[in-house]
């Protein structure tokens, strides 16, 4: 049994709140809601060259978390870096996850579905100025040949400043995912305390990611994974979810905002051990359906 199981009534009360109410509730994270999801990633983009700025000006590095999806902040990011000269040469990235083939093994670094490292070189690294831009050394992937590698670079260098994130429809963050094995009780403290390593993904995430990119063809999904765990996640002093994805995500911002700590929807975990977790959403993404069916389930 899952540590902190949720029930049906908790989550079919969470989802009829009405969104303009959630306000009035003791929500477990901060909320920004916008009218539209492009106003939201316009936000965020300032936000991240905000934080080089600062970072920079009171002579300190700046160290992330970043995933490869959504990538959409990267458009205002990189548009300011070059236009003002802003210098991300002291800006430590570490990446979430890597696609595996059914073997265990990466694909070769390309810009295509299979390679995240080939997505982030495209849509972030080389629109960034040459003299501008993170060095390599400054580039943290977790790596097959070195699982250990990720982790022990985040402690050398004190933990990580901000996590941006986008999250799955049942609570992943990178590919940390619900463990599902009827042999395996791993409690939130555990769980929190999970390093980089190689998965198996779920059934429901490979379900959702054939229908958002491949019209439901599973065969074309990667079935494996490598992911920096929450030991890296979990060390950060802020985290900013980026959740506009419309239907799919729904319940889950729910989830998040009233959920105590479950490893049944691990992103839920984050805000026991981040003192700064803020959603940021679009206004179609957190009204649920359910919120206006009359109530007397």
């Amino acid at each position: 049994m899952l540590q902190n199981r949720l029930t049906t009534d908790e989550i079919m009360e969470w989802c009829s709140i009405p969104w303009r109410e959630l306000g009035s509730r003791e929500l477990k994270t901060k909320l920004e809601v916008y009218p539209e999801k492009h106003d939201m990633f316009v936000a965020i983009g300032n936000m991240m060259a905000d934080e080089v700025i600062a970072h920079n000006e009171a002579g300190l590095p700046t160290k992330w978390v970043l995933p490869a999806g959504p990538t959409d902040e990267y458009d205002v990011f990189c548009r300011r870096v070059n236009e003002e000269r802003i210098d991300c040469t002291n800006l430590w990235v570490f990446h979430m996850d890597e696609f595996l083939d059914w073997q265990g093994r990466p694909y070769p670094v390309a810009d295509t579905y299979e390679s995240l490292e080939g997505t982030m070189l495209a849509c972030f690294y080389d629109r960034i100025d040459p003299e501008l831009r993170p060095p390599e050394d400054h580039r943290i992937w977790p790596r097959i040949n070195d699982l250990d590698a990720a982790d022990i670079k985040c402690d050398e260098l004190g933990g990580i400043d901000t996590v941006w994130a986008g999250i799955g429809a049942t609570g992943l963050v990178a590919f940390n995912e619900a463990p599902r094995s009827f042999c395996q009780h791993i409690t939130v403290e555990e769980y929190a305390a999970s390093k980089t390593r190689i998965g198996v993904l779920n059934d429901d995430t490979m379900v959702a990611l054939a229908e958002r990119s491949f019209g439901g063809c599973l065969d074309r999904v990667p079935p494996m994974y490598l992911t920096i765990g929450f030991h890296i996640i979990c060390s950060a002093k802020r985290a900013v979810y980026m959740v506009a994805t419309g239907d799919w995500k729904k319940t889950v911002c729910r989830i998040l905002l009233l959920s105590e700590p479950t490893v049944e929807y691990p992103v839920t975990i984050l805000p026991k051990y981040i003192s700064d977790v803020t959603l940021m959403t679009n206004e179609y993404t957190i009204d649920h359906p359910l919120s206006h069916e009359i109530r007397g389930w």
